[in-house]
């Protein structure tokens, strides 16, 4: 390669190589698997991101994992699908949606149910593809021609045929039960839909007494307007307290209504009195309690959070309440023993607001004497991700499905360990889950979403079905008259998404060759909600686990360690670092700190070191190649072997452990552990080392063959490992390699072959020798202040370098190296058995070397008696803060480890 021929530009553009090289890929059809029947599948259906979503930082670290899997994959010798998809994301695209129509005037209610989804289904195909096509811009070499969404004709189907036959089998069922309730979007939600937060809050004790005029019981509570609703008063078997009450009742405050006492397993007596309020309808632990006992569950809050009384008056009309003398509702009143109006205060909550009918329950449980006392308290509290609403907890009738029934195989599956967590961890969070697992609320109140296949005849009577004449097959001679409204959990659908998205319910070729997929790479918020229901779907409908390995991938966090939210402002866009510093740096930034840390921590100065790595390959790479002359890399090993120095087979032997090391950790999804090696073995071993040392065989034509061969090695296996990673500047950089063999894509290459052959300790452990020993004496010249670089006239040493000399003197930076010891004033060094003498007459100025460090030896001096005099005052001692304490003793230590170094210099150069 002549040098006047050479046309690698100086600079690396990511901006531009990265859509070129994108595109090529494309064309050429590279993202879709090989049809080849010898070659092992290797299968990822991808979690399937919302029609709504935008580029999150989270999505920058998962999606690149699954490419970069994809990538090592093919480069092992199998044929790779990575399937993309969509969710229809019901809530967050009703929510968008909804939005529209307010701000041009008008409203999903005034549309109709009909005509919003028409709306919605506009909106996803001007806007819904926003996120496949920011995935490409992050290089994700995902099958586009398979790409599926959750509505999907033959997916819709795919939900359909599930529920109708769970349902046929019992496992699907209508019920009451407590849900996660948004008062303003007015549906149930999941867990995965709501935000936990704590705030400062109240708590209200409040005192419920005995019927039979035998004392009382304080209970606390964070939401007095739920008392209405009270029916019970639980407390521990265990608590002696309250031994021999037990079955007595007691006197609902307010409301007059007599409620047992009963024991219970739910309360805690190590808290507050240890007796706790039963609310069944509005808290879902109070619900179980009432299941457990049998009791009545009457609801004070509507789907608005209003206050309804009708169910609280029926309820409270057994006595002791009593007529009064004008017809009132009378409850005893426990001051003054007086007839409260019961129904009328009741009345006067009716419609409002839960916040508004507290404040009236706290003012008339202040002038009844039954408040005891209220204290701050830090509250946790549920908020909808959407409408950013306080979470209702309320007993509402919806679809279940019996998850409880179905989780066995799943745990078996785990515990078998057919089924893998990375890391590890997470296989006992999946148990604990699995093994405690309740029924699902799988309906939806919306109209954005696969519509619940259920139709009612006149009489009431339910079918399942797939379509509205299938239902009246089903029903004969009864007419069918509607379908449920309901809409099904977003998550029941995507429950699916690795067998559904590669045909089922039909027996495609897809299905039978991808289906189980290999590996999830997913969130670990998610595994409940998830990936629990897809291996429970899976192995119910197709008999086998949908994925042998679950990679749980960290939480990307700002710099500061705080959330990414782009609500609270703490939210990084992928989109405008990929723009201006590309993708590969920020793959790089994400992925180099992805391993067993599952929190990690974004910054834009990491993805400028990043950006500063991707150079300095760049630049490394191209020095090697305008130094080939016309050399080519075309020599088998055999050929070359015998020409190699000990520097030589360093390098290829620390080849070899780094593709070992590498490709381990690669199989162990341990992404962090990849670069790390790939780190240390280019810029600190082939860089800092080999290339310094080769420089001077590089630049002479006799000797050139060589070295140059070994790091045109190298680089083409280095390139190959870091492709999965950063496969932009990779394919950039392979397409310049003068090798044999070359394929037209690094990305459709094999896998490096690299031989045990050059595996070599002893030079291995000959080289570190020597570059320990060219450590110690660039140490020595930094101590002296000698710039690097700047060659010296002459250095001494004694002991053994056998065929190192040559190196230890240009790496040293000496223009002779000779045995023995000097003649005058000399500095020494030992390390490895051999001890380097560096004469400073005439080369250092010693004086001045020794002024400069007394005289920061009196600056360190100064600072540290002012901290030890600082410590050594009680009274200070006892008013800091310990944080003062502990960064000052700190700082002490540091100037005492400094000024020992600095003793220890001036020590050197007086001798």
């Amino acid at each position: 390669m002549n040098l006047e021929e050479f046309d690698m530009p100086s600079r690396y553009d990511a901006t531009i190589t990265e859509a070129s090289w994108y595109a090529k890929w494309e064309a050429a059809g590279l993202f879709q698997p090989e049809d080849n029947p010898d070659k092992a599948p290797y299968c990822i259906t991808i979690p399937p991101p919302n029609i709504t979503g935008s580029l999150h930082m989270g999505h920058a670290l998962c999606y690149p994992i699954q490419d970069a899997l994809g990538r090592y994959q093919r480069l092992r010798g199998k044929k790779v699908l990575i399937l993309p998809g969509q969710d229809h994301a019901g809530i967050a695209t009703q929510s968008v949606v909804d939005k529209q129509l307010r701000k041009a005037g008008t409203s999903a209610a005034q549309i109709g149910r009909d005509a919003f989804v028409e709306k919605v289904w506009e909106w996803r195909k001007e806007s819904g593809d926003t996120i496949l096509n920011q995935l490409r811009k992050l290089g994700c070499a995902f099958d586009w021609s398979r790409s599926r969404f959750t509505f999907d004709p033959q997916y819709h189907d795919a939900v359909l045929r599930v529920f109708i036959d769970w349902f046929e089998r019992g496992l699907i069922f209508r019920g009451k039960r407590v849900v996660n309730w948004d008062p303003v979007l007015r549906t149930s939600v999941s867990d995965i839909e709501t935000e936990r937060q704590t705030v400062r809050g109240k708590l209200y004790h409040i005192r419920y007494e005995f019927t039979d005029g035998s004392g009382s019981v304080t209970i606390a509570t964070t939401r007095p307007e739920t008392m209405l609703a009270d029916v019970a008063v639980a407390v521990h078997p265990s608590d002696k307290r309250y031994e021999g009450k037990v079955g007595k009742t007691l006197r609902l405050p307010l409301v007059g209504r007599e409620i047992p006492l009963i024991a219970d397993i739910y309360p805690d007596p190590n808290f507050g009195t240890g007796a706790v309020k039963i609310t069944p309808s509005h808290d879902p632990n109070d619900f179980q309690v009432g299941q457990r006992h049998n009791l009545e569950m009457p609801v004070v809050l509507d789907e608005r959070a209003k206050v309804t009384v009708k169910e609280i008056l029926a309820f409270a009309k057994n006595p002791p309440l009593r007529e009064g003398r004008e017809g009132e509702l009378l409850a005893p009143n426990a001051e003054s023993g007086e007839g409260f109006d019961a129904r009328a205060f009741l009345e006067s909550l009716d419609g409002l607001d839960r916040y508004d009918a507290r404040k009236r329950i706290i003012a008339a449980l202040e002038e009844s004497g039954e408040m005891v006392k209220i204290e701050d308290h830090d509250i946790n509290i549920v908020v909808s991700d959407r409408s950013k609403e306080v979470i209702e907890p309320l007993l509402s009738e919806q679809w279940f499905c019996d998850q409880p029934a179905l989780a066995g195989p799943a745990i078996k599956a785990v515990q078998d360990g057919k089924i893998k967590f990375t890391p590890e961890r997470y296989n006992r969070i999946f148990l604990d889950w699995m093994e405690n697992i309740r029924e699902w609320c799988i309906s939806r109140q919306l109209w954005w979403g696969h519509r619940i296949p259920i139709y009612y005849t006149e009489e009431g009577q339910c079918f399942a079905a797939l379509s509205w004449e299938d239902a009246q097959a089903k029903a004969g001679d009864q007419k069918i008259v509607r379908q449920d409204d309901d809409v099904l959990d977003t998550w029941f659908s995507s429950g699916l998404w690795p067998f559904a998205t590669l045909g089922w319910p039909e027996e495609t070729a897809d299905l039978k060759a991808w289906y189980p997929t290999s590996v999830l790479v997913t969130d670990r918020n998610i595994i409940n909600l998830w990936v629990a229901r897809m291996v429970m779907m899976g192995l119910d409908f197709r008999g086998e686990i949908p994925f042998s390995d679950v990679m749980i991938y960290a939480t990307v966090l700002t710099e500061d360690g705080k959330r990414m939210s782009k609500s609270l402002g703490t939210g990084v866009d992928p989109m405008g670092i990929i723009e201006t510093k590309g993708a590969d740096s920020l793959r790089w930034t994400l992925m180099s700190q992805t391993g067993a840390n599952q929190d990690i921590r974004y910054s834009d100065k990491k993805t400028d070191d990043a950006r500063n790595w991707g150079n300095k390959i760049w630049n490394a790479t191209r020095f090697i190649l305008m130094n080939a002359g016309d050399l080519t890399a075309t020599q088998t090993f055999e050929t070359i072997e015998p020409k190699l120095e000990p520097v030589d087979r360093w390098l290829l032997s620390r080849l070899h452990a780094t593709e070992r090391a590498v490709r381990a950790a690669y199989d162990g999804y341990d992404l962090q552990g990849a670069c790390q090696a790939l780190y240390q073995f280019f810029w600190s071993e082939l860089c800092d080392w080999y290339i310094e040392v080769s420089k001077p065989r590089l630049q002479d034509p006799a000797q050139r063959e060589v070295p140059f061969w070994c790091l045109v090695q190298s680089i083409e296996a280095f390139l190959k490992m870091l492709h999965p990673v950063m496969p932009h500047l990779t394919e950039e950089l392979y397409s310049y390699l003068p090798i044999s063999g070359k394929t037209p894509f690094i990305m459709s290459a094999a896998w490096p072959e690299i031989s045990d052959r050059l595996a070599n300790s002893e030079a291995e452990a000959e080289m570190a020798r020597i570059f320990e020993i060219v450590t110690g004496l660039r140490s020595l010249r930094h101590s002296l202040e000698i710039t690097p670089m700047k060659t010296l006239p002459v250095a001494y040493f004694e002991g053994e370098l056998a065929g190192g000399t040559e190196v230890v003197r240009s790496q040293g930076w000496i223009e002779e190296l000779r045995p023995g010891k000097p003649e005058g004033r000399s500095l020494s060094v030992s390390r490895e058995g051999v001890e380097i003498h560096l004469p400073i007459d005439g080369v250092v100025d010693v004086e001045r070397l020794i002024t400069a460090a007394k005289r920061e030896q009196e600056k360190l001096t100064k600072e540290l008696e002012g901290i030890t005099n600082r410590l050594s005052n009680p009274q200070f001692v006892e008013r800091a803060k310990p944080e003062v304490i502990e960064r000052d003793r700190g700082a002490a230590t540091e100037l005492d480890s400094r000024l020992a170094k600095l003793q220890e210099r001036i020590d050197l150069l007086d001798n």
